[in-house]
């Protein structure tokens, strides 16, 4: 099964405000599992960043002015996302604003099946903190790498997060740790032992046998 963990860092909080999304990845899981394909791109929103917004994710108008528009980036992030569900932390804020900017170049909304992680974790957890950063915390991942938001770095823990809401990796499951162990528990072959006694054998038998005096096997004779 394929599924699309997707981010994105926008200008602000809505769509309908003139606001604009200005990067955006995605990363592609098996059975659940990061693949090592990804799609990253910055994106020119051609408009200004409030400053607000820029605390948030650190991005300017001058970085972004030296990327492409998201109608040239659109093609390639389509195709990378398939028809394969997408995996999306309060995925009604990232949908909207990727509705957004292919409506205004004419194209086609998507109606994706989604799995919507905030949701996920609320339901596991009702009244706990379910921001990526409370849920990272919960389940012990690493957020040093976190100074501020990015997507890239967001869809790499939301991947980790995703993996755990939905029952987590088996703890030391470790496959070449057990067929380690399988071979090193293999006996070591010897050459077969002789069971016929040795004539040097049956001689101590004999004599150990005349040092009994009353054997138990002639009690009665």
């Amino acid at each position: 099964m394929r599924e699309i963990v997707l981010d994105t860092e926008t200008t602000g909080l809505d769509p309908a405000a003139g606001h604009r999304i200005i990067e955006i990845a995605c990363i592609e899981l098996l059975h659940h599992i990061p693949t090592g394909r990804d799609f990253h791109r910055y994106v020119n929103p051609g408009r200004d960043i409030p400053l607000d917004a820029h605390d948030v994710h650190g991005l300017t108008e001058e970085f972004l002015a030296g990327h492409p528009p998201f109608e040239a980036i659109v093609d390639d992030l389509l195709a990378f996302i398939g028809s394969d569900p997408l995996v999306i932390h309060n995925a009604e804020f990232d949908i909207a604003f990727l509705n957004a900017e292919l409506m205004r170049i004419g194209r086609p909304v998507l109606a994706p099946t989604h799995i919507d992680t905030l949701t996920v974790a609320r339901q596991r957890f009702p009244g706990a903190p379910a921001s990526l950063d409370a849920l990272c915390r919960r389940f012990e991942i690493d957020l040093s790498g976190r100074a501020i938001h990015g997507a890239r770095i967001d869809c790499g823990l939301l991947a980790a997060v995703y993996l755990e809401l939905i029952g987590g990796r088996q703890p030391g499951l470790n496959f070449a740790a057990s067929e380690a162990a399988v071979v090193s528990a293999i006996r070591i072959a010897r050459a077969p032992r002789p069971h016929a006694p040795s004539a040097e054998e049956l001689a101590a038998h004999e004599a150990m046998l005349a040092l009994i005096t009353m054997p138990l096997w002639r009690a009665g004779v």
